[in-house]
């Protein structure tokens, strides 16, 4: 059985399913998914790989599809959106990127064309949601309508983002665990890189929950009642989560601020040190600076035991002082 990356040519088909409408579904060959793209019974699925150099002469000439609605599948930075035509519906999602050593932030966009026989779908790079839709169809969960198919596959695309946004909060609780007692300069880029994914990520799934539910008004008749509550479902979950990104954004300035405040106060207490040091040595230094100049007429200049006399009261001096900074609670 082929996979799902495999068979990538000039056309960029990567998977094709022919589904009959009753729970069951055929993987097709290119040639095939080709010739049965508008069946009689049941739907077709073509999944493509979008390729910039490529000519990909069926999805856009062979197709029948509006030439707008190829132009925005080719897209690779849009917003996730829902634009009805006359002939079907062109939904544009956004998945997580889960390969090795990409950024979360990093969304996928994965668009699809519904209409009343087909859905056509074309991916910018690898999603691990719609690897695990063909798993699922190779083992026999297949949807019954269109409707069932967005359904199923706007929550596997949600699922993968809930995952990625209990990780943030995981790392926002140990933060904030951590914050007093790990140095600020270990902490700030923890949290700066914090702060960057909850605003990137907010600002990418929330156009999602709109989609969603645009695409639930659909009243054609493979979108039924259960359809729209899934998608509605997917829809109330995309909220939640940029709600969560909300409150991670809005813990990580809190945590921002303990730190800010806590080095403030660090360097208050340092501050006030030097400051009884600096009031505790003044008056010692300039009694001991006058004793100290070179002229004539000093105190005791002739008397041997004249400098214990001095160190004696300077150090009786710094003690008082001291003494009454603890009693005014100044240290």
């Amino acid at each position: 059985m082929a996979s799902l990356s495999a068979s990538i040519d000039t056309e960029g088909l990567v998977s094709a399913w022919l589904f009959d409408g009753k729970g069951g579904a055929t993987r097709l060959t290119q040639d095939a998914a080709f010739a049965t793209a508008e069946p009689d019974t049941g739907f077709v699925w073509l999944h493509f790989r979008h390729l910039p150099r490529a000519p990909q002469t069926w999805l856009r000439r062979a197709s029948g599809l509006d030439p707008t609605a190829v132009d925005s599948m080719g897209e690779d930075q849009s917003r996730p959106r829902c634009v009805m035509f006359a002939e079907g519906a062109l939904l544009s999602l956004r998945g997580v990127n889960l390969q090795r050593n990409a950024l979360p932030e990093d969304l996928i966009n994965v668009h699809l064309w519904v209409d009343t026989r087909r859905v056509i779908s074309v991916q910018h790079d690898a999603l691990s949601a719609i690897s695990d839709l063909d798993d699922a169809l190779a083992r026999g969960r297949c949807p019954r309508t269109q409707g069932e198919f967005v359904a199923d596959l706007s929550m596997r695309l949600v699922e993968r983002m809930d995952a990625v946004v209990n990780t943030l909060i995981d790392e926002a609780d140990e933060l904030e665990d951590a914050v007093l007692v790990i140095e600020t300069s270990e902490l700030l880029p923890k949290l700066a890189v914090l702060r960057r994914v909850a605003i990137k990520l907010r600002r990418h799934i929330a156009p999602q929950r709109e989609a969603l539910n645009h695409f639930a008004l659909e009243d054609d008749p493979w979108m039924g009642p259960k359809d729209r509550n899934r998608l509605r479902d997917a829809a109330d979950r995309v909220a939640r989560l940029s709600e969560e990104l909300d409150s991670v954004r809005e813990r990580a300035a809190v945590i921002r601020d303990q730190m800010v405040d806590a080095r403030a106060e660090q360097m208050n207490k340092s501050m006030l040190v030097l400051a009884v040091v600096t009031v505790v040595f003044a008056p010692m230094t300039l009694i001991s600076g006058m004793f100290g100049m070179n002229v004539g007429g000093i105190p005791g200049n002739d008397d041997p035991a004249a400098f214990w006399a001095l160190s004696l009261f300077l150090l009786i001096l710094g003690f008082v002082l001291l003494w009454a900074f603890r009693r005014l609670r100044w240290i």
